[in-house]
């Protein structure tokens, strides 16, 4: 009997786990934080989350049934993550109808202009993210709705970096348990953490990219602390690491299978740009948080990151 054989592309080996099944848990990773968002900034932290992923819903099977005229994959549960990330990146006083344009943005430009789920180059909830902060600066930085007592309505950051707030003032207790202002998933850096321990458990994630960009931030505010010495050596790579968006993008927006690289050289690579970025920015930039921009940038990086570390092809010296 003639054998026959059968060429076709890749993937050619097959895992268990489904598209729906690892964004269910990136999702239930994501509720102890949106649980301390709630608590500290109220419910409508809630409405804001739910406008977000239905617009993310709606705009993808539009664009799917209507533009593409191709089948429809809301049902695996990518625009319901791309919408609960970008709401994690607004704060919680902002105007419905701008939280339906990042949406829109989002899906639009930043997932289905590419070809959708695993063909984005960039992290659909970044691209959103920083259209909007880019269109609407004073919507996006209103934090006057948010914790009443916080230093002039500012986020931990922006009061740091403007000298409000000196690091020694800092209550690190308080940035692990959330009672600040800043966008609804940036509070609560212990949820975060829980979160993440979660994905590395279910092996949704692997710990290159956040150690990468986490310890990167580290050793990079240890460097710039080192000439003024004292308790800042400890507390100003402490305080970047806790506060901001560090852990949220490090854990869930860095990560994104799509947008990073491949191979785990690649992604110390990528992670570590991405922390030299963020301090670069927080520290001597214009903006008091760089987390979004650094990851963005090197997502551009990653296809050159990829190419000079693929793994060398079986049977090749």
């Amino acid at each position: 009997m003639q054998t026959r054989l059968f060429a076709a592309p890749s993937p050619h080996i097959h895992g268990a786990e489904r598209t729906q099944q690892i964004m269910g848990d990136v999702v239930l990773a994501l509720v102890p934080a949106l649980a301390v968002s709630v608590y500290v900034l109220g419910w409508r932290v809630l409405m804001i989350s739910a406008i977000a992923i239905a617009s993310c819903m709606l705009f993808e099977y539009l664009i799917q049934r209507f533009l593409l005229k191709g089948r429809t994959t809301i049902g695996d549960l990518s625009a319901v993550v791309t919408g609960l990330l970008l709401a994690f990146n607004l704060p919680a006083g902002i105007p419905w109808w701008i939280v339906v344009i990042g949406a829109l943005v989002a899906i639009g430009i930043g997932k289905m202009t590419f070809g959708g789920l695993g063909c984005n180059p960039f992290n659909p909830a970044l691209t959103g993210r920083i259209f909007l902060l880019i269109a609407y600066p004073v919507q996006m930085t209103d934090w006057t709705t948010a914790v009443p007592d916080a230093i002039s309505g500012s986020t931990m950051l922006a009061n740091v970096k403007a000298g409000a707030v000196a690091l020694s003032e800092v209550d690190y207790l308080t940035l692990l348990g959330g009672h600040m202002n800043g966008s609804m998933g940036e509070i609560g850096a212990l949820a975060l953490i829980l979160g993440g321990v979660y994905l590395l458990w279910r092996g949704v994630i692997s710990w290159h990219i956040p150690v990468a960009v986490l310890g990167t931030m580290a050793l990079f505010g240890l460097c710039v602390a080192i000439p003024e010495g004292g308790a800042t050596l400890w507390q100003l790579p402490l305080f970047h690491l806790l506060a901001g968006g560090a852990l949220l993008g490090a854990i869930f927006m860095a990560t994104d299978y799509s947008s990073s690289p491949m191979t785990h050289k690649g992604m110390i690579i990528y992670g570590v740009g991405i922390g030299i970025i963020t301090m670069v920015i927080r520290l001597w930039g214009a903006y008091p948080e760089g987390m979004s921009f650094a990851i963005f940038i090197m997502n551009a990086v990653t296809p050159l990151i990829n190419k000079y570390c693929r793994p060398k092809r079986f049977g090749t010296k």
